[in-house]
């Protein structure tokens, strides 16, 4: 009999069900759409059902092909900081408010002052910010005081979709390190922080690790996939951590770069050392006892879509990365500033707003299409230089995400890393960690590390051209300087837009 393994990824776009064997070789992948509404300006959220009507259908397609006996252990991943708000009965108080949601600055600051700003980076790891869960369910207690008193429990996103399968209410340390409300140097919920943002600890799910058993799935979670009841689902992790275990970041000074909708610099370690400032997530590793390093950029490959939806709708993104290579590097002195969703690393800002700098009359879209590339991997370096100041200090990084579809984007990206980057044997890394993480938990192999070796081989490796990488390094600092020059201006215009 056959012996296989799921990863089941509940991203902003899709739920996506993965089914790797043992080896590592994917079998099977299949996907479903997620809807997004943005209500309001810096609100972004989404319906619960809406996730588990995708990832049902999604496991289903993929259980067809491979058959439910053949499923050893499933691990699930997704989006992080999602606010899923059940009532007594387990079904959606309101709509979840999403990562990207900004509304939550003002309880942020508020408790920030109250626990203190360095406190709360050595307890959460991190800076209160407004896309972390925490801080989401206390303005649904000041906003919407008659949902707030419904709430019965509180998940994240994949762990809506483990308790649809199984009933119950869990949440590994990894992805609950965004709560905010965490000791993540003990791996535990904090009493100070709950206190302060007055969560009662009844609401929240038990604690795991990625790789342990937390539930099986049960007879209305089976009916619904056609998965075998019992079949065991162990912690998981958040598409970050459980990206970091797909590309193979489980020691020191290995970093990977993922360039989807948002932008993330990930890398290992194997104690609790928060940056001094909270300028990055300090955050439980999907490894007992460890920790990771992630530095996020909200809009990433997200401002590309953008161009390529409000600007240039007929133009495939073939069309687009041709437009892109007639260009020279800098874009002939225009530079973009990839903050279209507010941001959060190095600049936590939810009121950074993009902006191209340098426009004259010899640019057009061709020059505007490169100048966003360029914008957006500028950011992705500012990730890799606060890891760098951790003294994570890789010499090459894995490359993930959608921008390892675009060539133009990708030697443009190697060159101003500085670096040499690799894709690895799988471009679903969180779905990849996600079944990695259920290998382990069935037994198959002794440890995460282990599991690593045995599945994820290295592919192509892109080397930075000397040239591209000089004059990229003589454009960084005027990016550098764009967010601090227009940080005031950003703050007049929210308010204006208000």
């Amino acid at each position: 009999m056959s012996k296989y393994f799921m990863g089941v990824d509940t991203s902003t776009t899709a739920s996506k069900a993965l089914v790797v064997d043992e080896q590592g070789n994917v079998m099977v992948v299949k996907g479903n759409p997620h809807e997004l509404s943005t209500p309001r300006p810096l609100w972004s959220e989404q319906d619960p059902e809406n996730w588990w009507q995708a990832a049902s259908k999604s496991i289903r397609e993929v259980v067809e092909v491979v058959g439910a006996e053949n499923i050893a252990a499933i691990g699930l991943t997704g989006q992080m900081h999602g606010l899923t708000s059940l009532d007594k009965d387990g079904k959606p108080v309101r709509p979840a408010i999403l990562w990207n949601d900004q509304r939550s600055s003002p309880q942020c600051a508020s408790v920030t002052e109250k626990v203190g700003a360095k406190k709360v980076y050595q307890i959460v790891g991190t800076r209160l910010l407004a896309g972390f869960t925490a801080p989401k369910i206390l303005w649904v207690h000041e906003n919407e005081p008659e949902n707030y008193a419904r709430i019965a429990h509180v998940l994240l996103p994949k762990d809506y979709i483990r308790f649809r399968l199984s009933g119950a209410f869990v949440c590994d340390v990894a992805d609950a390190s965004g709560f905010g409300c965490m000791d993540v140097g003990n791996r535990t919920w904090s009493d100070e922080m709950l206190a302060a943002f007055d969560i009662p600890r009844a609401i929240l799910p038990d604690l795991c690790e990625s790789q342990e058993v937390s539930a099986y799935v049960n007879e209305a979670g089976a009916a619904a996939t056609g998965l075998k009841v019992g079949t065991p689902i162990v912690g998981g992790a958040g598409d970050q951590p459980a990206s970091g275990v797909g590309n193979g970041i489980v020691s020191k000074n290995l970093a990977s770069l993922t360039v989807g909708t948002s932008g993330v610099a990930y890398a290992f370690n194997s104690q609790y050392a928060p940056e001094p400032d909270g300028r990055l997530h300090t955050f439980c590793g999907p490894i007992p006892g460890t920790w990771f390093h992630m530095g996020v950029m909200l809009s990433a490959a997200g401002g590309l879509r953008w161009l390529h939806d409000e600007l240039t709708p007929d133009l495939s993104y073939d069309d687009l990365n041709k437009q892109a290579e007639s260009v020279p590097r800098g874009s002939l002195g225009l530079l973009f500033a990839p903050y279209l969703t507010g941001e959060r690393n190095p600049h936590p800002d939810p009121f950074a707003r993009g902006a191209f700098v340098g426009l004259t009359l010899r640019h057009g879209l061709s020059h505007m299409i490169r100048s966003v590339m360029e914008g957006v991997s500028f950011g992705m370096r500012d990730q890799l230089e606060l890891l760098r100041s951790l003294g994570a200090n890789p010499s090459e990084a894995v490359i993930a995400g959608g921008l390892v579809n675009s060539p133009i984007w990708l030697q443009l990206t190697t060159d101003i890393m500085g670096i040499p980057l690799y894709t690895v044997n799988t471009g679903e890394s969180s779905a990849f960690g996600a079944a990695i993480l259920a290998v382990v938990g069935s037994g198959t192999y002794a440890d995460v590390p282990t599991a690593c070796a045995n599945m994820i081989r290295r592919e192509n490796t892109i080397q930075p051209d000397s040239q591209g990488a000089a004059e990229y390094e003589r454009l960084y600092p005027s990016f550098q300087a764009l967010y601090p020059a227009l940080k005031d201006t950003y703050a007049a215009l929210a308010q204006f837009d208000a």
